[in-house]
């Protein structure tokens, strides 16, 4: 499933999320530029299990070392298709998630869903030595937010390989509620199998996230603007 729209007008511009899209572009295209040695700078920049379970492993480094891949891993991808994926969802659902929370809110709790996504990720996947990378678990942080602070909102979606349509309307509530029992569903068939058979996606990391975003937004005091199509105006599905 792909998001490509939804019908909630931001009323401000979506500063933090533009920065952080243009962030993701500017270290894809650095990514690009390493050539042969990107496996190398995966293997730092990237989060490694193995690191933070493993005794022996884990004294090789230094905290700051170990606590980098956390912030880094957000902002590197593993080619065309993960960045586009990714940061069009977040062009999707950031704006308005941004605009509820505000612009330094916002960024705190992007990193901190990030954070929240690897911290899982590594407990889920102890014994893996494969490096993971991408703003998914970030990501699905936003996407949890969305899902608790504008449920009556609706979402234009379409189901890959059909580009060219048909595209459905669904509300917010149905396609994050049926993402996430994707995201789970996959994420525990790969506690079942070897972490290099699990095809390279860190489910439990979206998991996360996605939890992490959706309770936060739970307790947190929101900005509550009085206009068409947010949460507190009863509008019929």
């Amino acid at each position: 499933m792909l998001p490509l729209r939804d019908d909630i007008p931001s009323r401000r511009r979506p500063i933090v999320t533009r920065l952080i899209i243009l962030a993701n572009v500017v270290m894809f295209l650095w990514e690009l530029r390493l050539g042969p040695y990107l496996s190398d700078a995966l293997l730092v920049y990237g989060i490694v299990p193995v690191r933070y379970t493993v005794a022996e492993i884990a004294q090789l480094f230094s905290w700051p070392e170990q606590v980098l891949p956390f912030f880094s891993s957000m902002f590197l991808h593993g080619g065309w298709t993960h960045l586009i994926g990714n940061l069009w969802t977040l062009w999707v659902f950031g704006d308005n998630v941004e605009d509820r929370l505000g612009h330094w809110r916002f960024l705190w709790f992007y990193l901190a869903g990030g954070l929240a996504a690897g911290g899982l990720h590594v407990y889920t996947n102890a014994t893996s030595t494969v490096p993971t990378i991408g703003a998914s678990g970030a990501i699905a942080a936003v996407m949890g937010a969305y899902f608790r602070l504008f449920p009556h909102a609706r979402v234009e979606m379409m189901i890959p390989p059909f580009f060219l349509g048909p595209y459905f309307v669904v509300p917010a509530v149905v396609f994050l509620g049926w993402w996430f029992i994707l995201q789970f569903f996959n994420g525990t068939l790969s506690l079942l199998s070897k972490p290099e058979a699990a095809g390279g996606i860190a489910w439990w990391a979206h998991i996360g996230g996605f939890v992490f975003g959706a309770l936060l937004c739970s307790v947190i005091k929101v900005k509550h603007f009085y206009r068409r199509h947010y949460e507190e105006e009863d509008i019929p599905w």
